[in-house]
């Protein structure tokens, strides 16, 4: 098996690092270099995104059928090379790389169309409700409830480690939607509009 990057790799690979070179602001990157891990605000990271989106490479992983750009496996690789060595912003996962995956292999057709293109272009930010204070680790002990009332749930609980919840507009969220003798069972995936009247958002200083 031959795994040298072709020729056409290597264009591409210098297409991606020409493009960095033009579209990353000299500002962000000095911002990265003094604090990589808590310099960039969500403006940035948006800005960053939709210009990735911009040149159709928001969504690295994503299939063609979703608005993703087909890298072959080595465009992908020397993509991400690239990036990291120009110490690019990180791609957030919450939308793009944990929600979306689930919707495009489970969601319906209206649920795709609803809510695949914002997170793509990143007008909408997730954030991540599994955990709960009493269940980490171990997901089948979460207590947060949803209950049907007609075409809606009622939920009742709260989620903690939600980063990036501030900012969020959305959030997919794991809840107990009946009581089973076997704790893994009853447990279903809700999408939160997180502007819903009764969530309350609070901080965690560290």
């Amino acid at each position: 098996m031959d795994l040298s990057f072709t020729a056409e790799d290597f264009a591409f690979q210098q297409e991606v690092r020409t493009w960095i070179e033009e579209n990353y602001p000299q500002d962000m990157r000095q911002r990265r270099l003094r604090s990589p891990g808590g310099s960039l605000t969500k403006e940035d990271h948006v800005a960053w995104q939709q210009a990735l989106h911009s040149r159709g490479w928001s969504a690295p992983g994503w299939p063609v059928e979703h608005g993703g750009p087909g890298f072959t496996p080595s465009q992908r690789y020397l993509f991400d090379l690239e990036m990291a060595t120009a110490n690019t912003p990180l791609i957030i996962p919450f939308g793009l790389g944990m929600v979306a995956p689930v919707i495009m292999k489970y969601g319906s057709d209206e649920q795709k169309k609803k809510y695949l293109p914002d997170i793509l272009a990143s007008r909408t930010w997730w954030c991540q409700g599994y955990s709960e204070t009493g269940a980490g680790s171990d997901l089948a002990s979460l207590r947060t409830k949803a209950v049907r009332e007609g075409d809606h749930y009622i939920v009742n609980g709260s989620k903690t480690w939600n980063t990036l919840g501030q900012h969020a507009d959305m959030i997919f969220c794991l809840v107990r939607t009946s009581d089973e003798s076997i704790r893994q069972v009853g447990i279903s995936f809700l999408l939160i509009d997180m502007q819903t009247p009764g969530i309350e958002v609070q901080p965690i200083v560290t």
